[in-house]
């Protein structure tokens, strides 16, 4: 092992950051409808923790395009959180393309990545407080 082996991204943690153009706003929306409370905060971002993974939400002049998902979180029952982020004011993107489909906001998605060993992913989008695309997924084994 050369000293370029013990440094590569393959060894490094993954982190996403999510840009807020009002960051008290953001906090109120991720507490208020997604139950969760920042692990850590300094001046111009907000640190969560969610099953062991950290992501950040940070005060930025710019906007997210919100045209892809920028971050999604993994989930054992899609069907039971759906309507409880839905109770609590998140609005899920309905989406009837060819080919894709929700139903009550959740759509089957075929295939999967092969890594997890599933046949497809049940999946939900939503819009936070600034724009941002995040997802909810559930593997169908």
């Amino acid at each position: 092992m050369n000293a370029h082996d013990t440094n590569t991204l393959a060894r490094a943690r993954a982190a996403t950051r999510l840009p807020a153009q009002d960051l008290e706003r953001a906090r109120r929306f991720y507490s208020e409808q997604l139950g969760l409370e920042p692990v850590d905060e300094r001046p111009g971002g907000l640190l969560y923790r969610c099953g062991g993974v950290d992501f950040v939400v940070f005060a930025s002049t710019g906007a997210s395009s919100g045209t892809f998902t920028q971050m999604a979180w993994e989930v054992d029952d899609i069907e039971t959180l759906v309507p409880e982020l839905k109770r609590r004011g998140v609005v899920f993107e309905e989406v009837d393309v060819p080919g894709f489909r929700t139903r009550d906001g959740i759509a089957e998605v075929e295939g999967n990545y092969p890594s997890k060993g599933a046949r497809g992913e049940r999946g939900a989008w939503f819009r936070d407080s600034e724009g941002n695309l995040l997802g909810i997924g559930q593997p169908v084994l």
